[in-house]
């Protein structure tokens, strides 16, 4: 079973600062962990299944889109392309609103689309909902 953490794949500082805020004030999950590009995001996966570390695996991850070295879209498509990681819930949580982001997201398996919110409480309700949701409501995949 996955233990009922966050990868927070996120570049900008203040974003990351707001979600790991709203992620703390509500106590919702066990530890976030952060990575800021996408290459970041892969070699944490990479290096976890490489060590047959699927404990290590997150119970959650959001994915921003806008990212450097490697984009979202491209984290999420590997993702999905392993068996190791492929049913790890994925929100894209991203300040984009261009359709064309939306349908590709899911059509590379996205769980869930979110657009950051830009008021910080409606933000940090949004981040718990997420939270609760994907960590405490959500069955996940036995493997």
């Amino acid at each position: 079973m996955r233990r009922k953490s966050i990868l927070l794949v996120e570049d900008n500082p203040d974003d990351e600062a707001l979600t790991l805020r709203a992620l703390r004030s509500h106590d919702v999950a066990g530890e976030v962990v952060v990575v800021r590009d996408g290459a970041e995001a892969l070699a944490f996966f990479y290096e976890a299944t490489r060590a047959g570390d699927v404990e290590r695996l997150p119970g959650l991850v959001l994915l921003d889109l806008k990212l450097p070295k490697v984009d979202g879209l491209q984290v999420l498509k590997i993702l999905r392309e392993d068996e190791h990681t492929r049913r790890i819930p994925v929100v894209v949580l991203s300040s984009s609103s261009e359709e064309r982001d939306i349908v590709q997201s899911y059509d590379l398996g996205a769980n869930s689309y979110v657009r950051k919110p830009v008021d910080f409480s409606v933000f940090s309700e949004t981040v718990r909902q997420l939270g609760i949701y994907w960590l405490s409501l959500n069955e996940p995949s036995p493997r």
